[in-house]
């Protein structure tokens, strides 16, 4: 038999109708469209809206998406990996919420913290299983609320979030396609540069955490940024020499949406031209585990077969890497 390979066979997703625009954020908190655009490119993002919705609820139209899409009966999938910070409860894990609002009754189900990084993360975990011949059809969902963890009063943050939803199907193939190669790499000392400082078990919610504005996100830009440019560019870069890509050889970076300055810098580093680089940053700023699969599922319909693709990421923990993908289908 030969060595399986695990390939993204589909993509599904979802984002929320309510768009929350630059000039609806300056009635809100002292901020202007010019300054948002000049900082981090973002000029709307979409929010979820009415209550008791959360993370499952994206998550699980963007998984009926891709089970459409794909033609999979819910019964067919062995595996549902849900990466996301704004789980709808601490416990238990949205991957099974999705799992079950969308019927999928007998699968395996977790979730993956790790921030920005958590979809790349999760697809890693998707290539081990497929490999090995232990899994054959996984569902791998980016699915983050980030309105729900936002401080609407906190300029330097309100701005870059959004809300939304995106998922890819994962099988195994003898063909030369699919999830080639990966860099995955994390380093703890940035967990006192963005985090979320209450609502764990080092910090249970009071009244005094929630008084303090505890359970908001909390980052240091100047460090994220400073980290973010390196760390993203640099292990990009790593992956392509490790298997031989030059720029030629790349169709597209897919690479998380958080900062426009850093997503051009890791372009420019990487020696390609602003065309070859995927930006939906503007309409949907920084959706978190939702970004590189969210832009997926835009360039879906103009994705060729043999394709080669590098997903790059870098995100709270410090968490960050890349991944060498060679797309395995020509959209009908």
């Amino acid at each position: 038999m030969k060595k399986l390979n695990a390939v993204i066979t589909g993509v599904g997703a979802y984002v929320p109708e309510y768009v929350l625009t630059n000039h609806e954020l300056s009635t809100m908190v002292d901020t202007s469209d010019e300054w948002i655009m000049t900082r981090v490119g973002i000029k709307e993002r979409r929010i979820l809206k009415g209550e008791g919705k959360g993370s499952s609820d994206m998550g699980e139209k963007a998984v009926r998406q891709l089970l459409e899409k794909t033609n999979t009966k819910p019964e067919e999938v062995d595996l549902v990996i849900c990466a996301t910070v704004t789980p709808d409860h601490p416990f238990p894990a949205t991957a099974n919420i999705i799992a079950d609002k969308v019927n999928i009754r007998n699968a395996q189900g977790f979730d993956v913290n790790a921030a920005c990084s958590g979809f790349i993360n999760a697809l890693d975990l998707a290539k081990q299983y497929v490999e090995n011949g232990t899994k054959k059809k996984v569902v791998v969902v980016g699915a983050d609320k980030m309105s729900a963890i936002t401080d609407y009063t906190d300029r330097t943050t309100c701005v870059l979030f959004g809300d939304a939803s995106a998922a890819v199907m994962v099988e195994p193939t003898e063909e030369d396609f699919g999830i080639k190669d990966t860099i995955l790499r994390s380093d703890g000392f940035g967990r006192h540069h963005l985090y979320m400082k209450a609502g764990g078990s080092a910090h249970p919610a009071s009244h005094e955490t929630i008084d303090a504005k505890l359970h908001y996100i909390y980052q240091d830009g100047q460090m994220v940024f400073k980290h973010a440019v390196s760390k993203m560019a640099d292990t990009a870069v790593e992956l392509m020499e490790k298997n031989n890509l030059k720029p030629e050889d790349i169709a597209w970076l897919v690479p998380h949406q958080a900062n426009l300055r850093i997503i051009s810098a890791t372009g420019n580093r990487m020696g390609l031209p602003d065309e070859k680089v995927m930006v939906n940053i503007d309409r949907y700023g920084n959706t978190t585990a939702a970004t590189i699969p969210l832009c997926l599922w835009e360039l879906e319909k103009i994705l060729k077969r043999g394709d080669n693709l590098v997903l790059a990421s870098f995100g709270a923990g410090f968490t960050w890497g890349a991944i060498y993908v060679k797309w395995a289908y020509d959209t009908k």
